[in-house]
């Protein structure tokens, strides 16, 4: 059975394992700070020597994906801007692994895009008696907010490489969309919320409402979170209204660490949907929440090896 080794790199924690190619089973799962890599001065070298130890476990793998939180080069060689970790920016990496491991055969790609295509490969493929299709826009909601269209099983890359950066788009308020409902600016949003609400409410109204307080809240059909939530799927909404048009894809899937709130967000979301796309484009139109949860990343990248 076909085994690939996926490495998600990320600003906090770089997490790689044997991902089993069928079942999507993970095991000689590995996790390292990233920070400590970056000060070595040799963060290419350090991640190097974390692939050998599990090569040298598991000789039958020859093919590894890795996905990067930034832009990479067009031909999938080369991070070009990792704001997480600059000391890879340029770097050779995938000649650089290719020369260290003759036998074996490395995928780099945006983890963004990575997520969403372990989406096809690895996640509920019978979710909600619905099986995935081949084309989707991907969302995840997280400090920031990335995203990626899959279209005919691929990763939609645009012209230089890059395209899909929904996060970047002009929003309201003068801001571009993960300045409005990125997680700091979600919470900046709630305090500023509940120190003018007047009416019964569980949040606390001292500056100190966090993300998994505002979705117990809201569980709890608290009449302010389910306020604030609303105010997110609205900004969202009026988002995903722009790109659906664009891109004539009408399933999408929203992923990332403040996808906890997708039921409550879901309303809000559907009414900017309705207001705003033709019949061709909402009839048909699925939103649902992606299905990997904290292995997205690490599945993303060994998806990458198909």
């Amino acid at each position: 059975m076909e085994q690939y080794l996926g490495i998600d790199v990320g600003g906090t924690n770089v997490k790689m394992g044997i991902v089993d190619a069928k079942t999507g089973h993970i095991s000689n799962f590995y996790s390292h700070d990233t920070v400590s890599w970056r000060k070595s001065g040799k963060f290419e070298e350090r991640l190097a020597e974390a692939i050998t130890l599990q090569l040298h476990d598991n000789p039958e793998v020859k093919k590894v994906g890795i996905g990067l939180p930034g832009m990479i080069n067009r031909e999938r060689t080369s991070p070009l801007e990792i704001t997480a970790i600059p000391e890879l920016n340029n770097v050779p990496l995938v000649d650089f692994l290719s020369n260290r491991f003759v036998e074996t055969t490395f995928f780099l790609e945006n983890d963004a895009n990575a997520a969403a295509l372990g989406e096809f490969y690895f996640g509920d493929q019978d979710y909600d008696q619905q099986k995935i299709s081949e084309n989707y826009i991907f969302i995840t909601l997280g400090t920031g907010v990335g995203g990626a269209a899959i279209i005919n099983k691929k990763v939609f890359v645009g012209g230089n490489g890059n395209a899909m950066e929904p996060g970047h788009t002009p929003s309201i308020n003068g801001k571009v969309l993960e300045r409005n409902i990125g997680k700091n600016e979600l919470l900046d949003m709630a305090n500023s919320m509940r120190k003018e609400f007047a009416g019964q409410t569980i949040l606390p109204n001292d500056g100190t409402i966090t993300t998994t307080g505002l979705v117990a809240a809201a569980a709890q059909k608290d009449i302010l979170a389910l306020k604030i939530f609303d105010n997110v799927g609205d900004i969202l909404g009026t988002g995903l209204a722009q790109m659906i048009p664009i891109l004539d894809i009408n399933l999408i899937l929203i992923g990332g660490g403040l996808s906890a709130s997708f039921e409550f967000i879901l309303p809000a979301i559907e009414r900017n949907l309705d207001y705003w796309l033709t019949k061709y484009h909402r009839s048909d139109l699925s939103i649902r929440r992606a299905t990997l949860a904290n292995d997205a990343g690490l599945l993303g990248a060994a998806s990458l090896c198909f």
